[in-house]
């Protein structure tokens, strides 16, 4: 073959290559999106000067986006809404079947979820990793931000014939700053774009974001957005937002506001979580702080909340905590606290604390607390607590509780008690009750 050939072969090869890589670095600056006029730019220096006078020259509703980093590459960040939910990183219906539908960004009803990733969304591939960035989204209307939304960069997006001004190059540093300027007392209508804001700096992966979420969390600012920033301090920011909640409950004077910190160090999956909580439980000053992480501990999911928690019911001195504490039995998973409702029920000094343990028994309804239920009317000294005793029985499934009701309006010594089973029979309107109330009236 001639030379000259081999040379313009050669050239065409490495034309195309060129083209095919242009391509790949175009693509891989843009969002997957649809149903847009998709335009693109790099990002202007100064940033936020630059931002802004791009959304005050939109003369219709728009979209201006761009992508940066994110904090941790296994969640999904994508939409549920109109039936559709994720589920372990994969779009479904509500009855179960396929979906592949894409999120839209114009339907209002819409909302993101973020959940653990194990799968791509779509239906597609499976990703063993997930994407280090995120899309961060402003909807742009009267020449304002009115929204701020997060997706994950393979979330298929439709935005619905909207215009979208796509930023490229855009850092993470200067894409933080911007969005703390919407969590200011003139951001405008505050409660979507204020709770947009803080979620986005939230999932950026940069140190910038930690510095601005503290700054949000400072006595200065509102209370409404302390508590918001807490959650995500917990959630989405690992070891430094686990620090500074901690620090919180050291140093905080408003009980709301470490009451928030409390459920925010429940989401932290920093392995001292679980000691952190039990501490709070066991030995912080403010009752309401005590019962609080109580709950959380109970939600946890780990086998050494029971003890905490029955040590709460034997040694703390607080009505309220003692009365949280039979709360948080109940909501052990698999009905591990179960035993303890029981023993308490039979044996607790405090009759308060025995006609709780009753009532969430009734909340059980299972065989075993309706045993409990029925020994407690029988035996107990206390009249208000056979009462409330009764009312659990209520409680119970009908084909359960119905039958128990209708034994203790007949055959029980106490009068007050007699009625109150009649009483809840009443409210059952059950026809056994009618039956019941007939032979009573003949």
């Amino acid at each position: 073959m001639p030379a000259p050939d081999k040379t313009r072969r050669r050239v065409m090869i490495t034309s195309v290559a060129v083209t095919i890589a242009l391509a790949a670095a175009v693509a891989a600056q843009q969002p997957r999106i649809t149903n847009a006029r998709l335009t693109a730019q790099p990002a202007a220096s100064p940033f936020m000067a630059s931002f802004r006078s791009l959304v005050a020259s939109q003369p219709d509703v728009a979209w201006i986006g761009y992508f940066v980093p994110v904090v941790d590459r296994e969640r999904v960040m994508c939409c549920f809404g109109s039936g559709n939910n994720w589920v372990s990183g994969n779009v479904v219906t509500s009855d179960g079947s396929a979906c592949c539908g894409a999120c839209r960004l114009e339907q209002t009803s819409t909302a993101t979820s973020v959940t653990p990733r194990t799968g791509s969304p779509g239906g597609g591939a499976v990703k063993l990793e997930g994407s280090d960035r995120v899309v961060v989204l402003y909807r742009i209307a009267d020449r304002r931000v009115d929204r701020i939304r997060v997706f994950s960069e393979e979330c298929e997006l439709d935005a619905g014939g909207r215009p979208v001004q796509w930023l490229e190059n855009v850092r993470p540093a200067d894409s933080v700053a911007l969005l703390e300027s919407f969590t200011s007392p003139d951001a405008g209508d505050r409660s979507r774009i204020v709770d947009g804001a803080v979620s986005a700096i939230a999932i950026h992966g940069d140190p910038s974001a930690d510095a601005a979420l503290e700054r949000l969390i400072a006595a200065t600012q509102p209370e409404s957005l302390r508590k918001k920033v807490m959650f995500w301090l917990g959630n989405a920011r690992g070891r430094r937002g686990f620090d500074t909640l901690r620090r919180v409950m050291r140093e905080e004077p408003s009980v709301e506001v470490r009451k928030s910190a409390v459920f925010a160090l429940s989401q932290s999956r920093v392995p001292e979580t679980f000691d952190t909580l039990a501490a709070i439980a066991r030995s912080d000053n403010e009752p309401r702080l005590r019962s609080e992480a109580l709950f959380w501990l109970a939600q946890n999911g780990d086998a050494r909340a029971a003890k905490v928690i029955t040590d709460a019911l034997e040694k703390d001195a607080s009505a309220e905590v003692r009365k949280k504490a039979v709360f948080a039995l109940s909501q052990l998973k698999e009905d591990a606290g179960v035993p303890a409702l029981i023993q308490i029920a039979r044996t607790h000094a405090d009759p308060a604390t025995r006609g709780e343990a009753i009532f969430w028994l009734g909340q059980k309804a299972g065989t075993k607390a309706s045993a409990a239920i029925t020994e407690r009317i029988d035996q107990d000294p206390d009249t208000e607590v056979k009462k409330k005793a009764v009312f659990a029985l209520s409680q119970l499934p009908k084909e359960e509780g119905v039958p128990l009701l209708i034994k203790v309006a007949r055959t029980n010594a106490n009068a007050a008690v007699r009625k109150q089973a009649m009483f809840w029979l009443g409210q059952s309107r059950d026809p056994r009750a009618v039956d019941f109330f007939a032979e009573v009236l003949k």
